[in-house]
């Protein structure tokens, strides 16, 4: 009973971090757009802001693993 309520606990907490991961994600992917749309010549902090990005990416990945089960076909 209390390794359901674990598990229950843990999947709340990757959900929280993944919803979060995801608003920031979108945040950055605004910001890139603002940038390259004003014409901005800061292409380093471009590259930052998309590296960033890519990061986000992979970690949300890893955790839509951990909460989507794997089924055996």
């Amino acid at each position: 009973m209390r390794r359901k309520a674990l598990i229950r606990v843990n999947q709340q907490e990757l959900t929280k971090r993944l919803e979060l991961l995801r608003s920031e994600h979108r945040d950055l992917d605004a910001a890139i757009l603002a940038l390259t749309e004003s014409g901005s010549s800061d292409q380093l902090q471009i590259a930052r802001l998309k590296k960033r990005k890519l990061l986000l990416k992979d970690r949300m990945a890893l955790i839509e693993d951990q909460l989507i089960p794997d089924i055996i076909a």
